[in-house]
């Protein structure tokens, strides 16, 4: 039977401590960097306006811990006249308005939803 000295155990805790403490501060620095990046990428990107249709939506609800709220993310996935699909984050009284199958012009920049006027031009 090997025999570990509880003195030992006891140093090993402050550096397990600090080696969470640094995941939890790194994983925060890699979030922030993309958050400004995809930021930076959108205001660097011309607003569009296109031809496209409504073809799915979904929503994803995050629990809250404790006595913080949940929150829920709307998105909607358009489709273009090439036939193209991108997922755009919408909040929730345009997803409300939003409705599979709906045509019309799509306004976004980057990654972000601008508008969407239903038309009852058919691009398929």
């Amino acid at each position: 039977m090997i025999k570990v000295s509880s003195g030992i155990i006891f140093s090993l805790i402050p550096l397990f401590g600090l080696f969470i403490f640094l995941i939890v501060i790194g994983m925060f620095i890699v979030f922030a960097v993309r958050g400004v990046s995809r930021w930076g990428k959108n205001n660097a990107s011309p607003v569009l306006t296109v031809d496209a249709a409504v073809v799915a939506k979904r929503t994803h609800m995050s629990r809250g811990t404790g006595n913080m709220h949940g929150h829920t993310s709307y998105y909607a996935t358009f489709e273009v006249e090439s036939g193209d699909r991108m997922e755009l984050r919408v909040d929730g009284q345009e997803y409300g308005m939003l409705v599979e199958g709906d045509q019309g012009r799509l306004t976004f920049q980057g990654t972000r939803y601008q508008g969407f006027q239903r038309t009852n031009a058919h691009f398929h």
